[in-house]
């Protein structure tokens, strides 16, 4: 029967299997194939998988009794039953294999009724859809099963029997490889959430596909299922520390997307289509921190010119009023006035009016700052000297333009030159800068624990206490962890590491507590600690049933969530 070594079992690896859980083929070992939808989740009910192919599938295993969850990873599960083992593990993007005791039922079937066709054949149970692109048959030969996708029923078929000559044991340990190279930290509780975020990391790790030709990386393999620009930069962060040429695939997949124009579309499908907006500009801050940790000059040399690019195109684009500060594009969809801020359904945007804003502005300067960097790396002094005049100058009108000294704090400024007055985190956001004067750094501070506006139980909400739309939908209220990590790192750039550590350990908390409940890492949660992330908006009230295709509520197992508390695990590890 199935026979783990005890190092996996016994490594603190993620044991809890609970609804929407990504479990999928990872393109950190072999070839993905996108198109397929043959990607996962935990079901609700039991141990059951769904399968987001475009006619979902079930597959149920019925046990007699409840079992203990050894090893719940984005591509391996183990529990122990009293009759034996479940095992299931990805030998490849369109294979499951697996072992079950003979007492276990597996059964394979449509999730709607009308989802196509199912028979059984000899030892096969075989579905295909009601349009006939695809086929997933599920095979059983005593203990071992075996379950595969294809595009016609006798691909599918011949994948499944080749699947059962497979051994599933040694299968998972290869799968499992990969958590050996994971750092330790001091703290075995915090270490198992440390392995659930690389778990999500690696998950969320596709091959070279279409148009993109390295390793690429994505939000969530379900439902997006597409490369984003400022998303793929976070991912690198964590990546860095294990694996900083993995890292380098997702930013120069993002970075081969450059148009002739020099923008660099905020989204992109391996198909070759794009959208028609950006998004914000992290992609120097994300190449330079990982030529820190891989030292290849041939990598900014690559980088540069399009990083170039790109922010001048930035400059010369989002600009309107010529002030040197930057205006994001809005959109007409009230649910996401400005997808190409990141903040979709900010209150800061409700009016539709465009604001030169701080976040743009703030991120703009950064990365004229990190192409000063690698351009100085390179030899390259006269260019190295224009981005650092660059980020001085913007820098100087953020200070100048931006800043209320009333309310201290910095607001989007109105076309008008008034200040738009919504308090949101994006204020926070000139902690990156230096030189940042000393009083304003204490006048953000004294924001962060003021409880009429951040000073939440989960801070820091990404829209104040204090603003009337103030909720739990999205960018109106909830926490993000990539705004949490970006003050974080503020925070410490300013030299005020306690507020950082704080602030880190309460975020730490925040996840830790509802993978716990939930076994999933959120895409957003509750600044107050009150609704349970399931139970939040998102674009509108939750649907009240996890059904992503019928509307799309929290996203579990969310790419740059992970990726950045295990940053903050990382970073404050006091082993």
């Amino acid at each position: 029967m199935t026979s783990l070594t005890p190092l996996h079992v016994q490594s603190h690896l993620p044991d809890i299997w609970k609804e929407g859980a990504l479990f999928a083929f990872s393109g950190y070992d072999g070839p993905t194939d996108s198109s397929s939808g043959f990607v996962a989740s935990l079901g609700a009910t039991g141990y059951s998988l769904l399968f987001h192919t475009p006619q979902r599938r079930l597959l149920s295993f019925e046990v007699p009794q409840s079992g203990n969850v050894r090893i719940c990873t984005g591509d391996v599960l183990l529990t122990e039953l009293e009759e034996g083992s479940l095992l299931a593990v990805y030998s490849s993007w369109h294979t499951l294999i697996g072992t079950a005791p003979s007492a276990v039922l597996i059964q394979l079937s449509f999730e709607q009724s009308d989802g196509g066709e199912s028979w059984r054949e000899d030892n096969l149970i075989i579905t295909k859809s009601k349009n006939g692109q695809d086929a997933v048959v599920l095979v059983r030969d005593k203990e071992r099963w075996s379950l595969a996708f294809g595009r016609q029923v006798e691909e599918a078929s011949k994948r499944a029997l080749e699947g059962l000559e497979l051994d599933a044991a040694k299968t998972a340990e290869d799968r499992l490889r990969f958590y050996r190279n994971v750092p330790t930290i001091a703290d075995s509780t915090k270490q198992q959430l440390l392995n659930k975020c690389f778990s999500v990391m690696k998950v969320n790790t596709l091959s070279p596909e279409g148009v993109i030709q390295q390793r690429w990386s994505t939000p969530d393999r379900v439902p997006h299922q597409a490369m984003w620009l400022w998303d793929s930069v976070f991912h690198t962060i964590a990546m860095n520390k294990l694996d900083p040429l993995l890292s380098w695939d997702f930013l120069k997949s993002v970075l081969d997307t450059q148009l002739e124009s020099g923008m660099i579309p905020h989204m992109t499908r391996v198909d070759g289509t794009c959208s028609s907006i950006t998004q914000p500009p992290l992609l120097a801050w994300g190449v330079w921190e990982n030529y820190l940790h891989t030292k290849r000059l041939a990598h900014l040399q690559y980088a540069l010119p399009v990083l170039e690019r790109y922010l001048t195109w930035d400059l010369t684009n989002r600009d309107r009023n010529g002030n040197g500060l930057l205006e994001w594009m809005i959109e007409g969809n009230p649910l996401c006035r400005s997808g190409e801020s990141g903040m979709d359904n900010s209150p800061r945007f409700d009016r539709a009016a465009t604001l030169d804003a701080v976040d743009f502005s703030v991120f703009a300067a950064h990365e004229a700052e990190c192409i000063s960097l690698i351009a100085d790396v390179l030899g390259e002094e006269e260019k190295a000297g224009y981005w650092r005049k660059k980020a001085s100058y913007l820098n100087e009108q953020i200070q100048l333009l931006l800043w209320d000294e009333h309310e201290g704090f910095y607001f989007d400024r109105e076309m008008d030159g008034s200040s738009s007055r919504v308090r949101a985190v994006s204020g926070l956001l000139p902690l990156l800068l230096k030189p940042l004067p000393q009083e304003r750094t204490e006048r953000l501070i004294s924001h962060l624990r003021d409880p009429r506006h951040f000073l939440t139980k989960y801070p820091v909400p990404t829209t104040a206490l204090s603003e009337p739309t103030y909720g739990t939908d999205m960018w109106r209220g909830p926490v993000w962890i990539n705004m949490n990590y970006l003050v974080y790192m503020g925070l410490i750039k300013q030299g005020r590491v306690e507020e950082a550590n704080e602030l880190a350990a309460t975020t730490i908390e925040m996840v830790q507590s509802n993978y716990e409940q939930f076994g999933v890492i959120f895409e957003y949660y509750d600044s107050s600690g009150q609704v349970p992330p399931p139970a939040c908006d998102r674009k509108g009230p939750t649907s009240g049933i996890y059904d992503i295709r019928r509307k799309m509520d929290v996203v579990r197992d969310f790419h740059w969530s992970a990726s950045l508390t295990a940053c903050l695990l990382m970073e404050t590890d006091q082993g």
